[in-house]
C-alpha cells in the first residue's frame, strides 16, 4: 500500500498512476481519493499521471488530533506528498475542500504549481451549502443498508438528475460501512469538532487567496444546482479571470462527479494548457 510519513509522524495514504502531467487530486471534506474514480476512467494514463491523496483521518490515512484537520495543514500534507514522490511541481484538481487546500498552495508554494482545476468550489461558500455540510459531518446516517441509502440518495438529491445507474450505490459503498447497527462513516468523526471549531471563527477573506491564481492556467467547474458554490460567486471568478475555462455542469449539485461530457471537456482543455 503506498505511503509517505508526514513531517508529524503521520502515515498518508496516496495512489499514483500513470504518466506524464502530474495531477494531483485533493478530495471533498469527507471523501478521499476515490472521488476521482470517475473521471479516471476517462484520462490517458500515458498522458496523465493521476496521484491522489487521502486526507489526515479520511480513507486509508491515520486519524490523529482533529486539531490537525485543517486546511493548511492538509496542504503542507500535499506539498510533502510532492517532495516524496520527487516532483516538483505538479497540477492540482480539487473538489471542494481540495479547491480551497489549492488556493492556499496557490499562496504559499506558487512555485510547486502548474496549474489549477476547481470542482464546485470557490472563494466565497455558500451558507445553505454549508449549513447542509455541519448537519451531516461527522454523524452516521439513518439508512440500515446500503440499498437504503442508494434509494434514499437517489430521491433527495433533487439537484442531481440524469445520473448514471447505479451510481448511488456506487457512492455509498465507497463512503460507508454496513453494519448490524447501520451504515457507519469510514473517517475520522472527530473532523465534525475540526469543522465546527473553525467556524466558531470570523470568516476569512478568501479572494486574495483566489486571485493568487494569477499566471496559472486555471479552470472551475459549477453544477448548476449548487448550494456551496453561487451563481453569483461563480460569475465573480469569471470576471476576476475571464480567461479561465470556466464550465457550469448541467443538472448536478455539489458536487459535479467529473465524468459528466460538459467536465471532461473542460478537464480536457485544461490539461492541454498545461502543456
Amino acid at each position: 500500500m503506498p505511503e509517505f510519513t508526514t513531517s508529524d509522524g503521520l502515515s498518508i495514504h496516496y495512489t499514483d498512476e500513470g504518466h506524464g502531467i502530474p495531477l494531483l487530486c485533493l478530495a471533498g471534506l469527507t471523501r478521499d481519493g476515490r472521488d476521482f474514480d470517475y473521471l479516471a476512467a476517462h484520462l490517458d494514463p500515458a498522458k496523465v499521471r493521476l496521484i491522489r491523496m487521502d486526507y489526515r483521518g479520511r480513507g486509508q490515512s491515520d486519524w490523529t488530533d482533529h486539531a490537525s484537520y485543517t486546511i493548511p495543514i492538509e496542504g503542507r500534507d500535499a506539498v510533502e506528498l510532492m517532495d516524496h514522490l520527487g516532483l516538483k511541481r505538479v497540477a492540482v484538481l480539487g473538489t471542494s475542500r481540495g479547491g480551497l487546500i489549492a488556493m492556499v498552495l496557490a499562496a504559499t508554494v506558487k512555485e510547486r504549481l502548474l496549474g489549477v482545476a476547481l470542482n464546485d468550489i470557490g472563494p466565497e461558500i455558500g451558507d445553505a451549502g454549508l449549513a447542509v455540510i455541519k448537519d451531516y459531518i461527522g454523524r452516521n446516517p439513518a439508512w440500515q443498508t446500503y440499498d437504503e441509502a442508494a434509494e434514499k440518495m437517489a430521491m433527495g438529491m433533487t439537484a442531481f438528475r440524469d445520473v448514471p445507474p447505479g451510481r448511488w450505490m456506487e457512492e455509498v459503498t465507497k463512503f460507508y460501512r454496513e453494519t448490524p447497527e447501520g451504515l457507519q462513516i469510514q473517517y475520522d468523526p472527530r473532523l465534525r469538532d475540526a469543522v465546527l471549531e473553525a467556524g466558531a471563527q470570523p470568516a476569512p477573506d478568501l479572494w486574495p487567496l483566489f486571485d493568487a491564481f494569477k499566471g496559472l492556467p486555471l479552470c472551475a467547474l459549477r453544477g448548476d444546482g449548487s448550494t456551496l458554490l453561487t451563481a453569483e460567486t461563480f460569475a465573480e471568478m469569471q470576471r476576476r479571470r475571464p480567461d479561465m475555462i470556466a464550465a457550469e455542469i448541467p443538472g448536478r449539485g455539489h458536487v459535479p462527479f467529473l465524468d459528466e461530457p460538459e467536465s471532461l471537456d473542460a478537464l480536457r482543455r485544461w490539461l492541454k494548457m498545461l502543456g
